[in-house]
């Protein structure tokens, strides 16, 4: 594969024996510094597909139907 610009100028500066770019870095350079943050509800809700169902909640929600004779 082709060396990047970058990494040709850095070779060069290796050569001529001027000091490493990669060695002056900040250990930080490396980590990843992005804050972690929890869900927010938002994120919760649009986690469930289709709205009002929740597999977890198992609710009775049959009724008893009864038909009452009214005499006439």
């Amino acid at each position: 594969m082709a060396r990047s610009k970058a990494a040709k100028i850095r070779q060069k500066r290796i050569r001529e024996g001027r000091m490493d770019p990669q060695t002056a870095r900040s250990p930080f350079a490396e980590h990843d510094l992005r804050t972690r943050t929890t869900k927010t509800k938002k994120d919760y809700v649009y986690r469930t597909k289709h709205k009002n169902r929740y597999p977890h909640q198992k609710e009775n929600d049959s009724f008893y139907f009864t038909a009452m004779h009214i005499p006439s």
